[in-house]
């Protein structure tokens, strides 16, 4: 590798970190704005959108120089390919950021049923599964990227349990079904999000091990590390 390569390379890692703060703080504001009822808040996170698409088309382009100029092979050609596509799980869930803040403005103005919803719990954890995806990516460790491959399951149940309350509510109180279907809207949408970040962990598996595993689990062995084939 020249010294010219390596220094691109530290570039484009300090973009898509740069671009995954700017996503995290994107959801912890439209979660915020959610809670609060802060309708100002809520369209900051709509105006910061077009900053977002326009970083992950920056990153994009700096992906496509580097693969054009230095032609990188083995382990420098996946960490390319797998910011490419990490690229584009940041701005989904940028845009699941923006539907959330939409329907916190849309509430806003709302009378809510009495039953609370924990979106902040599950928010959190969403959030942390994006978090240890993008360190795994950093620090290219696998451990943590098969961790938050495994913390998916935690957002999927309370996306389960948050349809049955708000099932139940329904029932309750159909005087607030236009409230409570948005509200199932933001958790599929938080459950999205632990979707995408459990998207850039496979990524980053791939990067360090070069296999796939999408669509399914790694074989009994190589999960602590080992080779099963000896």
């Amino acid at each position: 590798m020249t010294v010219h390569f390596i220094k691109e390379v530290d570039y484009l890692k300090e973009m898509i970190l740069q671009l995954s703060s700017r996503v995290e703080i994107q959801l912890e504001h439209a979660v915020q704005a959610l809670m609060t009822r802060n309708v100002k808040q809520a369209s900051d996170v709509l105006e910061e959108d077009h900053a977002i698409d326009h970083a992950e088309v920056d990153v994009e382009e700096e992906c496509l120089k580097i693969l054009a100029l230095h032609q990188p092979v083995a382990h420098d050609l996946r960490f390319i390919i797998a910011v490419l596509k990490i690229n584009n799980d940041l701005e989904r869930i940028g845009d699941l950021a923006v539907n959330i803040a939409e329907r916190a403005i849309f509430l806003s103005g709302k009378a809510m049923p009495s039953t609370g919803f924990d979106f902040v719990t599950m928010a959190e954890k969403a959030t942390t599964m994006l978090r240890e995806s993008l360190d795994a990516l950093l620090r290219q460790d696998l451990k943590l990227a098969r961790h938050v491959r495994e913390s998916d399951d935690e957002v999927d149940q309370i996306n389960r349990e948050m349809y049955e309350q708000i099932k139940d509510s329904i029932r309750r109180e159909p005087q607030h079904v236009d409230a409570l279907i948005h509200l199932l809207s933001i958790s599929r949408h938080l459950e999205r999000v632990g979707d995408h970040a459990t998207n850039i962990a496979e990524d980053v598996i791939y990067m360090i091990k070069g296999e796939i595993v999408r669509h399914r689990f790694e074989r009994y062995g190589e999960r602590d590390g080992e080779d099963p084939d000896g």
